[in-house]
């Protein structure tokens, strides 16, 4: 097995001192794993696409709008 270092704020690992009996190389582990398998599943995904970036970008721009007039958000 190889070894990564990891960097997180003066503040979370003071919480995580809290909680000595808590594996945090293990729960590190478990959570770069289940993001990877996510990031497979989207690649899996969109595999055969033909939408760009751009046809992507405007796809969510006209979501956000259509839930921000369903939700009443809209300045429309």
């Amino acid at each position: 097995m190889v070894s990564i270092t990891l960097s997180v704020p003066e503040e979370l690992k003071k919480e995580m001192d809290k909680h000595p009996e808590m594996n945090w190389s293990a729960i590190a582990r478990e959570a770069i794993k289940n993001r990877l398998m996510l990031l497979k599943k989207f690649d899996d995904f969109t595999k055969d696409s033909t939408l760009t970036e751009e046809d992507a970008i405007e796809l969510g721009r006209k979501v956000n709008k259509g839930l921000a007039k369903r939700y009443g958000l809209s300045k429309d």
